[in-house]
């Protein structure tokens, strides 16, 4: 779906940014949002450029970078960190050979930090395409990235 379908779709009120920002992205192979995306949709809306850009920057579900089929979102907060998301993220850098913020040679998977996740009684968690996954060991990671290897998109 283009752009202009979905702001279209959406309406041109201000209040749709988030909604119209989401499915655009959804729609890119690259689930990436550039400038001139961002400048269509402040046009449409009557809003300015800062705006849209500090929405897109804002929320970790959104991004004006290139980004892999798979986003893995691994939660930072206190809860995630003292139950042992560092050795998670650990062995998801293993695992896929790349460093946190980075995407894998075959664009596969992108591998991301992320605010707290609001599953905290499944600490440690992370994020897989929107699908949270807790109680994450070193061990349920492999598991977990050979499942989404499998899912080619």
């Amino acid at each position: 779906m283009k752009l202009n379908e979905i702001i279209q779709k959406q309406g041109t009120s201000p209040d749709k940014l988030i909604n119209i920002l989401m499915e655009y992205q959804k729609t890119k192979n690259t689930k990436e949002l550039t400038r001139e995306d961002l400048k269509i949709v402040a046009q449409e809306l009557g809003v300015t450029e800062a705006l849209v850009y500090q929405v897109a920057t804002f929320y970790t579900l959104l991004s004006t970078k290139n980004r892999g089929v798979h986003i893995i979102q691994v939660c930072e907060d206190i809860p995630c960190y003292v139950n042992g998301s560092v050795n998670v993220v650990a062995e998801l850098e293993n695992k896929l050979k790349i460093k946190m913020g980075e995407t894998t040679y075959d664009n596969m998977f992108t591998l991301e930090h992320t605010s707290c996740l609001g599953c905290c009684n499944m600490a440690p968690a992370m994020r897989v395409d929107g699908k949270l996954i807790g109680n994450l060991t070193p061990e349920k990671i492999s598991e977990i990235i050979d499942e989404y290897r499998g899912e080619k998109k």
